[in-house]
């Protein structure tokens, strides 16, 4: 049986990850899926900084009250299009507080690698664009109760209709069986592991710490 020995440091991960074929236009397309309170917007924005300032876009930015997990054709068409075409994407992120999406137009050009963060973002529709899919390893329990720490009872009521659309969403389109590797947190920085897309001998990945 094959045993698969940590891929090292985020320097290797991103090392790895601009070796790519472009996925999207010019552009390698690199989800960070996971439960909600993995620990995604943290990870992604490391391994922004390992990849020189790679640009990091929030699925959160393109979901709303109503439709939680209904971004994915919102996202296609303001920024994977324009992408495709080598050209710049803008956008007008959501508004949780004022529940809306704002006037603002946010600008995303073209980069080596842009990162994908939020959940659900190696989801089926995505996954055609994309150049890697890194799934948090944490279970859903124990994201889910770190998630709620961080957020506090305020936000209580939100987290109560989240829970069940979350588990019915990757239900129905589950993330991790297609991801190239498991990003595991640790008391100093991360562990990551070729995942099962990986293993399946499908997905070239390094071998080596």
């Amino acid at each position: 049986m094959r045993t698969h020995r940590p891929v090292g440091s985020l320097e290797t991960l991103a090392r790895h990850l601009r070796a790519l074929p472009p996925s999207c236009g010019p552009v390698r397309l690199v989800a960070v899926d996971g439960h909600a309170g993995s620990g995604k917007t943290t990870f992604a924005g490391r391994l922004a900084g390992a990849l020189g300032g790679a640009p990091v876009l929030h699925t959160d930015d393109f979901a709303t009250h109503e439709e939680l997990f209904g971004w994915p054709e919102r996202l296609r068409a303001h920024v994977l299009a324009p992408l495709a075409l080598g050209t710049a994407a803008r956008y007008a992120p959501y508004d949780w507080v004022e529940r809306r999406f704002t006037s603002e137009r946010r600008r995303l050009d073209p980069a080596p690698v842009v990162l994908l963060e939020g959940v659900g973002s190696g989801g089926r529709t995505m996954r055609p664009r994309l150049a890697q899919l890194l799934w948090m390893d944490l279970p859903e329990r124990d994201s889910w109760h770190r998630g709620q720490l961080r957020d506090g009872p305020e936000l209580s009521a939100f987290w109560d209709g989240w829970l069940p659309a979350e588990r019915a969403h990757f239900a129905a389109d589950p993330s991790r069986p297609y991801a190239g590797a498991l990003v595991r947190q640790r008391k100093e920085g991360y562990e990551v592991l070729p995942g099962p897309a990986a293993t399946d001998g499908n997905t070239p990945w390094p071998h080596t710490a």
